[in-house]
Protein backbone atom coordinates (compact mmCIF):
# COMPACT_ATOMS: atom_id res chain seq x y z
CA UNK A 1 0.00 0.00 0.00
CA UNK A 2 1.65 3.29 -1.16
CA UNK A 3 1.43 6.29 1.06
CA UNK A 4 0.10 9.81 -0.10
CA UNK A 5 2.67 12.48 0.60
CA UNK A 6 2.20 15.33 2.67
CA UNK A 7 0.22 18.03 1.40
CA UNK A 8 2.21 21.34 2.48
CA UNK A 9 1.01 24.59 1.72
CA UNK A 10 4.21 27.37 2.43
CA UNK A 11 3.23 31.39 2.33
CA UNK A 12 5.95 33.43 2.00
CA UNK A 13 6.18 37.57 2.43
CA UNK A 14 8.31 38.21 -0.03
CA UNK A 15 8.82 42.04 1.35
CA UNK A 16 12.68 41.62 1.70
CA UNK A 17 13.21 39.11 -1.87
CA UNK A 18 16.45 37.70 -1.15
CA UNK A 19 15.79 37.19 2.47
CA UNK A 20 12.82 35.06 1.56
CA UNK A 21 14.40 33.37 -1.30
CA UNK A 22 16.87 31.99 1.57
CA UNK A 23 14.20 31.26 3.56
CA UNK A 24 12.16 29.51 1.03
CA UNK A 25 15.50 27.34 -0.09
CA UNK A 26 15.97 25.97 3.28
CA UNK A 27 12.10 25.04 3.60
CA UNK A 28 12.16 23.40 0.62
CA UNK A 29 15.24 21.49 0.75
CA UNK A 30 13.43 19.98 4.08
CA UNK A 31 9.79 19.52 2.23
CA UNK A 32 11.54 18.13 -0.63
CA UNK A 33 13.48 15.38 1.60
CA UNK A 34 10.29 14.41 3.28
CA UNK A 35 8.81 13.63 0.07
CA UNK A 36 6.26 16.24 0.51
CA UNK A 37 3.81 17.88 -2.07
CA UNK A 38 4.56 21.41 -2.10
CA UNK A 39 2.48 24.49 -3.07
CA UNK A 40 3.75 28.30 -2.73
CA UNK A 41 1.58 31.33 -2.26
CA UNK A 42 3.17 34.94 -2.13
CA UNK A 43 1.94 37.83 0.15
CA UNK A 44 2.97 41.08 0.35
CA UNK A 45 3.92 40.88 4.05
CA UNK A 46 3.94 38.83 7.15
CA UNK A 47 0.30 39.84 8.78
CA UNK A 48 -0.89 38.57 5.76
CA UNK A 49 0.14 34.94 6.27
CA UNK A 50 -2.23 33.68 8.75
CA UNK A 51 -4.75 35.17 6.11
CA UNK A 52 -3.99 32.67 3.76
CA UNK A 53 -4.00 29.88 6.15
CA UNK A 54 -7.70 30.76 7.39
CA UNK A 55 -8.72 30.93 3.43
CA UNK A 56 -7.06 27.68 3.13
CA UNK A 57 -8.77 25.66 5.97
CA UNK A 58 -12.48 27.38 5.50
CA UNK A 59 -11.67 26.14 1.55
CA UNK A 60 -11.45 22.52 2.71
CA UNK A 61 -8.45 22.57 0.57
CA UNK A 62 -6.82 19.71 2.38
CA UNK A 63 -3.43 20.62 3.59
CA UNK A 64 -1.75 18.51 5.94
CA UNK A 65 0.61 21.57 7.18
CA UNK A 66 1.57 24.96 6.53
CA UNK A 67 4.97 26.56 6.21
CA UNK A 68 4.91 30.52 7.20
CA UNK A 69 8.42 32.52 5.93
CA UNK A 70 9.16 35.84 6.39
CA UNK A 71 11.30 38.35 7.58
CA UNK A 72 10.04 41.60 9.90
CA UNK A 73 13.50 43.77 10.35
CA UNK A 74 12.94 46.45 13.20
CA UNK A 75 12.51 50.03 11.87
CA UNK A 76 12.35 53.78 13.31
CA UNK A 77 8.21 53.30 14.45
CA UNK A 78 6.59 50.50 16.41
CA UNK A 79 4.83 49.02 13.51
CA UNK A 80 7.74 46.31 14.31
CA UNK A 81 6.12 44.87 17.31
CA UNK A 82 2.79 44.98 15.95
CA UNK A 83 3.67 43.10 13.51
CA UNK A 84 5.99 40.61 15.02
CA UNK A 85 3.01 40.06 17.89
CA UNK A 86 0.06 39.85 15.91
CA UNK A 87 1.67 37.50 13.26
CA UNK A 88 2.78 35.10 15.61
CA UNK A 89 -0.25 35.40 18.13
CA UNK A 90 -2.26 34.69 14.86
CA UNK A 91 -0.23 31.63 13.28
CA UNK A 92 -0.64 30.35 17.15
CA UNK A 93 -4.02 30.59 17.27
CA UNK A 94 -4.79 28.65 14.41
CA UNK A 95 -2.61 25.94 14.72
CA UNK A 96 -4.40 25.80 18.61
CA UNK A 97 -7.72 26.19 17.70
CA UNK A 98 -7.69 24.07 14.03
CA UNK A 99 -5.42 21.57 15.58
CA UNK A 100 -3.17 23.04 12.41
CA UNK A 101 0.72 21.68 11.95
CA UNK A 102 2.12 25.24 10.87
CA UNK A 103 6.02 25.96 11.12
CA UNK A 104 6.36 29.44 12.06
CA UNK A 105 9.27 31.03 10.08
CA UNK A 106 8.63 34.31 10.19
CA UNK A 107 12.22 36.40 11.36
CA UNK A 108 12.21 38.91 13.43
CA UNK A 109 15.72 40.79 13.84
CA UNK A 110 16.59 43.78 14.29
CA UNK A 111 19.21 44.44 11.70
CA UNK A 112 19.90 42.94 8.03
CA UNK A 113 22.80 40.92 8.83
CA UNK A 114 20.64 39.43 11.55
CA UNK A 115 18.43 38.29 8.98
CA UNK A 116 21.03 37.08 6.59
CA UNK A 117 22.09 35.01 9.46
CA UNK A 118 19.29 33.62 10.40
CA UNK A 119 17.71 33.23 6.42
CA UNK A 120 20.63 31.02 4.51
CA UNK A 121 20.67 27.59 4.59
CA UNK A 122 24.46 27.17 5.71
CA UNK A 123 23.77 29.19 8.48
CA UNK A 124 20.94 29.41 10.98
CA UNK A 125 18.31 28.30 8.43
CA UNK A 126 15.13 29.11 10.24
CA UNK A 127 13.20 28.31 6.43
CA UNK A 128 14.48 24.28 7.03
CA UNK A 129 13.52 24.81 10.70
CA UNK A 130 10.44 26.05 9.99
CA UNK A 131 9.78 23.22 7.63
CA UNK A 132 10.79 20.22 9.80
CA UNK A 133 8.49 21.49 12.86
CA UNK A 134 5.77 21.54 9.93
CA UNK A 135 6.82 17.65 9.29
CA UNK A 136 7.31 16.57 12.86
CA UNK A 137 4.19 18.35 13.82
CA UNK A 138 2.18 16.56 11.18
CA UNK A 139 3.40 13.37 12.42
CA UNK A 140 2.89 14.15 16.05
CA UNK A 141 -0.47 14.96 15.28
CA UNK A 142 -1.13 11.74 13.18
CA UNK A 143 0.24 9.49 15.74
CA UNK A 144 -2.33 10.79 18.66
CA UNK A 145 -4.77 10.76 16.22
CA UNK A 146 -4.05 7.28 15.41
CA UNK A 147 -3.89 6.40 19.17
CA UNK A 148 -7.36 7.42 19.83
Amino acid sequence: MSKNPMKILVIEARYYEAISEDLLSGALAVLQEAGAQVTKVNVPGALEIPHVISYAEAAKAGYDGYVALGCVIRGETTHYDYVCEESARALMDLAVNQQLAIGNGIITVENEAQAIARSKVDQKNKGGFAANATVKMIKIRNELNAAS
